[in-house]
């Protein structure tokens, strides 16, 4: 079988840069500008969009806004709208904003984990058990983030049987999906084979998910491993919005709109309209001037 029979015929394109792009902006955006871009990408026809984070303000002050945002929204049937979830006090704050899907975030780098949240990873484990509990109790769909799932800004490279690891805590807790992330765009495409190899022999492919920054402009290629390797979910950002604040050197997430043509030149379904991408994206940038600035 050729490379091209082995490919999926539909795929999943999670949109991502509400939070993941808007988070690593100079200046907050308005909250009635978040709002309509959430919506336009909603219409265009995105099955899940990352929309903000309950972490608090004063450690990304960019999305102090997550309450308002999560109620101002009109939610799309058949779009799941997704945020991130620190700890219990975040959990409270979005099922308060009517929140049916959450993400718990850790690290396969100690070093990042105490960067990012101050805390080992084990630590972040013993955040989440409650959290968890209380979001299945809740009936929300669950899912796990595992940074610097290749390389550390300041470790190095990062041991694959550590993200597997991580990965397995995230399934015991209950994560629906699990989304392996290149934090700073350092992943080589044997690198991602290399993962994906053991990975995909320990975890269902279809419960796993990738997210990758362009930094160094191998973002596409490492997406052509991962089909090759099975993998159906993919994190993007519109107009390769964002990055991570916590991260030296992780400016530019994929860009939404590149993988949506790579995907539609494979004939590979997404059910996401590519132009209707860009209009939301130049609607946001003439309103914000300067938008992504720091993006590759």
């Amino acid at each position: 079988m050729s490379f091209v029979e082995r490919l999926p015929r539909q795929v999943t394109v999670v949109e991502v840069g509400p939070r993941d792009g808007l988070q690593n902006e100079a200046q907050p955006v308005p909250t009635e500008l978040k709002v309509a871009f959430i919506e336009r990408l909603a219409d265009a026809g995105f099955p899940v969009i990352e929309v903000t984070s309950f972490v608090s303000p004063k450690a990304v002050p960019q999305l102090a806004d997550a309450e308002e945002v999560m109620r101002r929204i009109a939610r799309r049937p058949g779009t799941r709208y997704l945020a991130l979830v620190p700890n219990e006090r975040g959990l409270e704050r979005a099922l308060a904003a009517g929140c049916d899907a959450i993400a718990l975030f850790t690290a396969a780098s100690e070093a990042f984990s105490q960067a990012n949240v101050r805390a080992s990873i084990e630590e972040t484990f013993e955040r989440f058990r409650p959290v968890a509990e209380r979001a299945q109790a809740a009936g929300l769909w669950i899912r796990g983030y595992v940074s610097t799932a290749f390389h550390c800004p300041y470790s190095g490279p990062v041991d694959p049987q550590q993200v597997l690891s991580v990965a397995d805590r995230l399934f015991s807790l209950g994560c629906h999906e699990v989304a392996l992330a290149d934090t700073i765009g350092r992943a080589t495409p044997r690198d991602v084979d290399r993962l994906l190899a053991l990975a995909t022999r320990a975890f269902n492919p279809g419960r796993l998910a990738l997210h990758f920054h362009d930094t160094a402009g191998l973002a596409l290629a490492n997406v052509m491993v991962g089909l090759d390797h099975g993998i159906t979910v993919f994190d993007a950002a519109a107009g390769g919005l964002g990055g991570c604040p916590f991260a030296p050197g992780a400016p530019g997430n994929l860009a939404t709109e590149r993988l949506l043509a790579l995907l539609a030149g494979l004939e590979i379904e997404t059910g996401v309209d590519r132009e209707a991408v860009v209009a939301a994206v130049t609607e946001l940038r003439q309103s914000v001037p300067g938008i992504g600035a720091r993006a590759c």
